[in-house]
């Protein structure tokens, strides 16, 4: 079943910014009934909070890498507002490095882009399976399509952020629960360097988060899994499948242009998707 943003009960992770906080003001405008705007940071969460209509917002401090913060998440939205029809699996962080990139910014990096979205269906699909209805959003990126020159850890971990996504797409259809996933190029977050053309995420275009918003809670209603805001990822992603060589000398040549700098560039750390 797809979604219906009207009357719906909304959470939003990483909400506190970027996408996240798009989507929270999207889905509010759209008739959304509770948006739960979470965030590690409930500053950030509670300013967004206050963009949105009386007693619709409401900030929640979240670890999204904490299995527990996870399940606080939903039981308390759950038990103050009635049952999530939509969790939006969207905070993440960004990774520059190879292999020389420590093993504790790998973990930060699996926990926060991959595993969240497994506490989400550990937690929060079992009522979802109940109910015989409920819809996931999964933020991951074009880079989990194809690949992020200089950024080891985050091509692999959105990857598999995508992979998880099909996973749950394939396995809880026909329980009622729809998944969608989102993969944009660049957009004009925190993790978009400020005075930038986006470098070799940009390639396409920078995209605004309210671009990015609009057109993804638009694909959830019409029941689509795999967003893309960009159009010509599609077409990247066909070159991939088809023609892997081209597609990987077209890929070592943007890595010849953008890739080491990209490699050596320090991460921006309070960036969420």
């Amino acid at each position: 079943m797809a979604f219906e943003p009207a009357g719906s009960v909304c959470v939003v992770t990483g909400g506190g910014s970027g996408i996240g906080s798009a989507l929270c003001r999207e889905l509010a405008a759209r008739g959304a009934a509770h948006v739960v705007v979470a965030d590690l940071s409930l500053e950030r969460a509670r300013a967004v909070e206050a963009t949105l209509p009386a007693a619709v917002g409401h900030a929640q401090q979240c670890d999204v890498a904490k299995e527990m913060d996870i399940r606080q998440l939903v039981v308390t939205t759950e038990s103050m507002y009635g049952p999530i029809t939509l969790f939006c699996s969207n905070a993440g962080i960004p990774s520059n490095g190879g292999p020389e990139v420590s093993n504790d910014e790998w973990e930060r990096n699996w926990r926060t882009n991959v595993l969240q979205g497994v506490f989400v269906a550990r937690h929060l699909f079992p009522l979802y399976e109940s109910r015989g209805v409920g819809a996931l959003l999964v933020t991951s990126s074009a880079a989990g399509l194809l690949s992020q020159v200089g950024a080891l850890p985050y091509t692999v971990t959105k990857h598999a952020a995508v992979a998880l996504a099909e996973w749950l797409a394939i396995t809880y259809k026909c329980k009622g629960i729809s998944v969608s996933c989102l993969c944009p190029q660049a957009v004009s977050t925190g993790m978009l360097p400020a005075g930038t053309d986006g470098g070799p995420a940009g390639v396409d275009g920078v995209l605004t988060p309210e671009q990015v918003a609009s057109e993804t809670v638009d694909a959830m209603v019409k029941g689509v899994f795999l967003i893309l805001p960009h159009k010509k990822v599609a077409t990247h992603f066909l070159r991939r499948a088809t023609d892997h060589e081209r597609w990987l000398n077209g890929m070592a040549k943007l890595h010849t242009a953008f890739g080491e700098l990209v490699r050596r560039s320090p991460n921006i750390s309070a960036a969420k998707l």
